[in-house]
C-alpha cells in the first residue's frame, strides 16, 4: 500500500529570516541563519514583514531565489519568508542505518573508524601522502592479517628503527630492521660460521673424509647441523660458502690433495699437487663459491688425499680452519 501524505523523508516548510537595511527591496542568498533562499513556486510561499503577512501583490517572487518588495523596507525591519514547497530535509547518510556517499567527503577534524574500511582505497592528488602517527613517542604499525601467518611493518619509536617481521605484535619476530642511519640488518637471514675450537683432525685417511666441526661462532637461523657437519638450506636461493683450512705435515709423496664444498646440486673443488722438494710443515687451502641450493639441500666440506703417507692433519685453530656461509639472493 502506498504511503498516504507527505513522505517522512521530506519536509514541507522552511523558514528564512532576513534583517533589512534602509530601503532594501531585494532579499536573497544567505539569511540570518546561513540558509540560502530557494523555492520552486511562488504560490507556496508566505512573506512576513515585521510579523505581518504580506499579500502577493506586495512583492514579486519569480526567480526561485529572490523575493522583491514593492516598497522598500525600513532599516532593521524583519522579513520572514516561509517556503512550503516539498523539499528534502537533508541529503544525509543515516547515523543508525548507514548508507553511501555519492560525492566527495571532507573531514576537517578527526575521523574515527571502529568497523572495517572496505577496499579499494586510492590516495590521489599531486603528492599523495598517508601519515601514520602524530609525532608522539609511541610505536606505530601496519598489520597484514593472513590466513596462516600475520606480518607487520612498524616503527619501533624507542629505538628509532623501522622493522618488518612476523606476527601482529611489533618486534615479535623481526625479519628486517632499518635504523636511523639507514643501516639494514636481517636477524633471521641464514648465516653461519663454524670452527673446530682447537681440536685437530689428525692423520687424515688416504681417502675422502668429511671435515668435522665442533662449535658455532654464530648460526643466525639455526641451519647448521653440528651432528651431521653440514649446512641445510632453509629456502631455495644463492648461497655464499667459504671453507678455509690449515693443513699440517703435507706429504710431498701424495699424488694430490683435494678440498671440496659438496652441495646436493654440485661439488666445488680446490686441488693441489704437493710436488715439493720436501714435506711442508703447513699449507693453507681455501674454497669459495656462490652456490645454487634448493630448499633442504645440504652443504658440507670433504677432504681427499690421494696416495702418499697418512700423516696430514687439519689444524683445529679457530682462526685457521673454519666453514662459513650466508644467503645472498
Amino acid at each position: 500500500m502506498p504511503y498516504i501524505g507527505t513522505s517522512p523523508s521530506n519536509g514541507v516548510r522552511q523558514t528564512y529570516d532576513y534583517t533589512a537595511t534602509a530601503g532594501q527591496t531585494s532579499f536573497s542568498g544567505s539569511d540570518n541563519n546561513g540558509q540560502t533562499l530557494v523555492y520552486t513556486d511562488s504560490t507556496y510561499i508566505d512573506v512576513y514583514q515585521n510579523g505581518i503577512l504580506l499579500v502577493p501583490s506586495d512583492y514579486t517572487a519569480t526567480t526561485g531565489t529572490t523575493v522583491v518588495l514593492d516598497t522598500g523596507a525600513t532599516v532593521s525591519d524583519t522579513l520572514q519568508i516561509v517556503v512550503y514547497d516539498v523539499f528534502s530535509v537533508a541529503d544525509t547518510v543515516s547515523a543508525s542505518d548507514g548508507g553511501s556517499f555519492g560525492g566527495n567527503v571532507g573531514v576537517g577534524g578527526t575521523l574515527a573508524v571502529t568497523g572495517n574500511v572496505i577496499s579499494p582505497i586510492t590516495l590521489a592528488g599531486t603528492t599523495p601522502t598517508l601519515t601514520i602517527g602524530d609525532a608522539g613517542a609511541e610505536d606505530t604499525k601496519i598489520v597484514f592479517d593472513g590466513n596462516a601467518q600475520d606480518y607487520h611493518i612498524g616503527l619501533d619509536d624507542s629505538a628509532d628503527t623501522l622493522v618488518i617481521g612476523k606476527g601482529s605484535a611489533l618486534g615479535t619476530t623481526t625479519a628486517m630492521s632499518f635504523d636511523a642511519n639507514g643501516i639494514v640488518t636481517k636477524p633471521l637471514q641464514p648465516a653461519f660460521s663454524v670452527h673446530k675450537n682447537g681440536t685437530d683432525q689428525s692423520n687424515m685417511a688416504i681417502a675422502s673424509t668429511t671435515v668435522t666441526w665442533t662449535h658455532e661462532r654464530f648460526d643466525a637461523n639455526a641451519d647448521f647441523n653440528l651432528t651431521d657437519n653440514n649446512f641445510v638450506a632453509p629456502v631455495t636461493g644463492k648461497y655464499f660458502l667459504n671453507f678455509m683450512a690449515r693443513l699440517e705435515a703435507v706429504d710431498t709423496g701424495a699424488a694430490y690433495y683435494l678440498a671440496n664444498i659438496v652441495t646436493s646440486n654440485a661439488s666445488y673443488r680446490y686441488i693441489i699437487d704437493p710436488n715439493f722438494s720436501a714435506d711442508l710443515s703447513y699449507f693453507k687451502i681455501q674454497v669459495t663459491v656462490l652456490a645454487d641450493m634448493d630448499a633442504s639441500d645440504t652443504a658440507h666440506v670433504s677432504f681427499v688425499q690421494n696416495g702418499g703417507t697418512q700423516q696430514t692433519d687439519i689444524d683445529g685453530d679457530a682462526t685457521e680452519t673454519f666453514f662459513m656461509g650466508h644467503l645472498v639472493a
